[in-house]
């Protein structure tokens, strides 16, 4: 590990403008920063603590029902909150599918948004990695990549987004609050990350110094408590990354769809929101062969990045099981496996 400067600003203030010097990064929990610098995939020149700054610790509902959860809340906590859980339990239970119990104590939420690719080219520096080094190429394109991308994913880049809970982020509107040098300003989560194109390591629309200090799920998104389920794909059923996954949101009235909701996961560089697939679900009644065309249109411009063309007939399997489980109703409580596809806890619909 490289030597580095540390900083334990006072004020999310003084923390921009630690952070803007050249070769900074953000420290919260660093369950993922401080991986990538004992395996000297990254070397920040300084650090920059924020884990104790009280104001970005706080989940409250604002005056028009919008909630917004700061930063530095725990992955946990915010799972845990009963009140959360009940008017966003798709989001919830991507929370609980990720990492282990002890990562999701320590974990921020606004480090969720930030954290790497799992890809193992990334992680390793004698490896030829875009994203890490641009310009040394892509040793994925012609390695092991059975995991990787199927969409978005250029000759540059083919690594995939490992974040479960964007996922359900994106499909239900979230927005992300960031301050910086430049003053405060709002974007979607959906346009958060970036797709890799030419230039894969920018991974997101951040300036240099930019700090997530809050998300922010809207009030209309409460409208799909009562039928969303995130689902999850993984080699193993715990402590384990997606292979692919999906959130899938409905608002269901006289046995029709009124709105949808579906975004994926594991499938690009970003979370992947089906907004075709969405536009063909609503005002259709509400069935299996409807989930199928859905999932034909959410992975029409599918294409295998390399050894991976199962994951495009996995993620239209998982779509159509994904919104077959919210149409039968979020279980009234969260299941023993969180996001299993396996899990045999019937759909029963949460007290009105």
């Amino acid at each position: 590990m490289n030597r580095f400067d540390y900083v334990k600003p006072s004020s999310v203030a003084e923390a921009i403008a630690a952070a803007g010097a050249p070769g900074a990064a953000y420290l919260a929990s660093g369950t993922n920063l401080l991986d990538l610098m004992k395996g000297n995939v990254v070397r920040p020149a300084r650090l920059v603590d924020i884990s104790h700054l009280a104001e970005l610790t706080r989940i409250e509902t604002l005056g028009n029902g919008d909630v917004r959860i700061g930063a530095l809340v725990r992955n946990a906590d915010l799972a845990h909150d009963s009140g959360f859980a009940r008017d966003f339990p798709a989001v919830a239970e991507a929370l609980l599918s990720g990492a282990s119990a002890q990562l999701r104590n320590a974990a921020t939420v606004g480090g969720n948004l930030l954290q790497r690719t799992r890809c193992a080219y990334f992680y390793d520096p004698a490896s030829a990695c875009n994203k890490r080094t641009p310009g040394a190429g892509c040793d994925a394109r012609g390695g092991d990549n059975h995991q990787h991308a199927v969409l978005g994913w250029s000759e540059a880049c083919i690594a995939t987004n490992p974040s479960d809970f964007c996922v359900p982020l994106a499909a239900f509107d979230a927005v992300v609050e960031i301050e910086g040098k430049a003053g405060r300003r709002e974007v979607a989560l959906e346009a958060l990350h970036l797709l890799p194109g030419s230039t894969p390591e920018k991974e997101t629309v951040l300036a240099s110094g930019d700090m997530i200090v809050a998300i922010r799920l809207p009030a209309a998104a409460r409208a799909f408590a009562r039928h969303a389920r995130y689902l999850k794909v993984r080699e193993r059923n715990s402590y384990a990354f997606a292979i692919v996954s999906a959130a899938a949101g409905l608002v269901i009235e006289n046995g029709s769809i009124k709105q949808a909701r579906l975004a994926l996961g594991g499938v690009a560089a970003k979370p992947w929101r089906a907004h075709q697939a969405e536009a063909l679900l609503a005002g259709q009644p509400a069935d299996a062969r409807l989930f199928e065309r859905a999932a034909e249109a959410a992975l029409h411009d599918a294409k295998p990045s390399g050894d991976n063309a199962y994951k495009i007939p996995l993620a239209r399997s998982l779509i159509v099981r994904a919104l077959q489980a919210a149409s039968q109703g979020t279980p009234s409580r969260m299941p023993a496996l969180p996001a299993s596809p396996f899990s045999s806890v019937p759909g029963v619909l949460h007290d009105a």
